[in-house]
């Protein structure tokens, strides 16, 4: 018996080099990588995949996406494993839940499916590269710093969120806390509420209006969510509270141009396009084994020339800007 037992055990030991490398296999040529977004409405996403699109058409392979009608993870199981059937070669997604997706992932990885993810993080064990439209912290002191702009410094504000479990957006939210404890500079504004719109405009706009109704007092309300912004500045434009409270966050600068030219908008945004762009330029990379997602790797995305993996396997597309009147023009999306 002991014999049999350590017969199994050798041919375990042969057999599993050979299963992870069949998992591991580098491409010859360009792949399929299957895109996930958050949400199939939200135009921030098809914008993106405009730019994987782009990619494809100069380098090769097929970029194809998929979205959840509905922002949750459980949504984003379903198409993960659909995916998985189509025998992509990589799956980029942009987690609803860091860790809810995970097992699902990883379950993709050894079906020899490559994983990574861009715009909101995903469990660094399921994936290989994050592709980040900008430092996160950056992005967090950006807003916090709008909003200190836009208050005078002082007085009460609120964030509108997208969900409960969006990776960025709560990285982004515990960054403001924290650096609002450690500067006296932000002494004097207070963090009243942090709302959340559900990646849904109808609940954008009336948690937008749910915070103005309960705090009479309320300055400025954060939105770090490109589908919160626009939805809760026309709700407060109908509601005759534009202006009296000001907003900042994430979203199209094209679709709160009206409000960032009146000085009652600020917004923080990127190169959308180039987002997906980056993203299926790093697909095609590592699919052909060009990089692994190890720290310190280089590789050339196209147009947007040589980029390097930093910590955690995360990758920069570049520094955002604050949309202000004076350089709106720059923003075409």
């Amino acid at each position: 018996m002991k014999a049999f037992r350590l017969a199994l055990l050798a041919s375990a030991v042969l057999l599993a080099p050979t299963s992870l490398a069949l998992s591991q296999e580098c491409a010859k040529e360009p792949v399929t990588v299957g895109f996930l977004p958050k949400l199939d409405t939200d135009p921030y996403f098809k914008v993106a995949f405009g730019g994987a699109e782009e990619a494809a058409k100069e380098i090769g392979g097929t970029a194809t996406q998929v979205a959840p009608s509905q922002a949750t993870a459980e949504a984003q199981i379903e198409f993960i494993n659909s995916l998985v059937s189509q025998k992509v070669g990589v799956i980029a997604i942009a987690g609803n839940d860091a860790n809810a997706v995970a097992p699902a992932l990883k379950r993709a990885v050894q079906q020899g499916v490559r994983v990574i993810s861009y715009d909101s993080d995903v469990a660094a064990d399921a994936r290989a590269v994050f592709v980040n439209q900008v430092k996160g912290d950056s992005l967090a002191e950006m807003m916090l710093e709008s909003a200190f702009n836009l208050s005078g410094g002082e007085g009460e504000f609120a964030i509108l969120s997208s969900t409960p479990t969006a990776t960025n957006q709560n990285a982004w939210i515990d960054f403001m806390k924290a650096k609002m404890a450690a500067e006296p500079k932000f002494s004097k504004m207070k963090l009243v509420q942090v709302a959340y719109g559900e990646e849904s405009e109808q609940i954008n706009q009336q948690q937008a209006l749910a915070l103005v109704q309960a705090f009479p007092d309320l300055k400025v309300i954060i939105v770090p969510a490109g589908i919160g912004l626009p939805a809760a500045a026309r709700a407060l434009e109908e509601a005759g509270m534009i202006g009296k409270v000001k907003l900042t966050g994430l979203a199209p600068a094209t679709l709160i141009s009206k409000y960032i030219k009146d000085g009652a908008a600020q917004d923080i945004w990127w190169n959308v396009t180039d987002l997906g762009y980056l993203t299926y330029q790093t697909a095609q990379a590592l699919a052909q084994c060009k990089i692994t997602g190890k720290e310190g790797e280089k590789f050339t995305a196209g147009r947007l020339g040589e980029y390097t993996i930093g910590a955690g396997g995360e990758l920069i597309l570049g520094p955002a800007k604050i949309v202000t009147p004076e350089n709106l023009a720059e923003f075409k999306f």
